[in-house]
């Protein structure tokens, strides 16, 4: 059947088109608020801000623990932190520094990772001041020298070996 007939059809037929509904249509779409900001925006940095007078997290105790075993397991939750931008930075922080650091590093390395991945990430962009229990952090400030990536390495995340 041609295009012609099934027009020919159409007006014998006198089909009729629904009757226009009274709600008005709009072709633009509404503005909602974006539930997932980029980093770096007011809006995410409003979102990401933890209280300051936040009791430090309870990191969970591991008596006993071989260095070897610490170092491996920092090296772990360095790279599965939740956010890409957490991971890369202290992933390849880690894969940097962790192998000469010494126990008490390792030891501040690992209060380090129990605190909020954007908090991290906030304190060693310079974005947000961190809380006074880590103000004066010789560790901190290595992560903020290795955040600034003054040589301007390409980095990557490093493979789990």
């Amino acid at each position: 059947m041609s295009a012609l007939t099934i027009l020919r059809h159409a007006r014998q037929r006198s089909l009729r088109l629904p009757a226009p509904s009274a709600r008005a249509l709009s072709t633009t779409a509404r503005r909602a608020a974006d539930p997932w900001p980029l980093p770096h925006t007011p809006e995410h940095l409003a979102k990401t801000t933890s209280a300051p007078d936040a009791p430090a997290p309870t990191p969970l105790p591991r008596p006993g623990e071989p260095l070897e075993n610490m170092r491996a397991r920092l090296v772990y939750q360095s790279r599965k932190r939740g956010t890409l931008e957490s991971d890369l930075l202290l992933s390849t922080f880690a894969q940097e520094r962790l192998a000469t650091m010494e126990e008490a590093e390792l030891h501040e390395f690992d209060k380090l990772m129990d605190e909020p991945d954007w908090d991290i990430y906030y304190w060693a962009t310079g974005k947000k001041t961190p809380p006074e229990r880590w103000q004066n952090s010789a560790l901190l400030d290595k992560l903020r020298e290795h955040v600034r990536n003054e040589g301007k390495v390409v980095r990557r995340m490093p493979d789990l070996s």
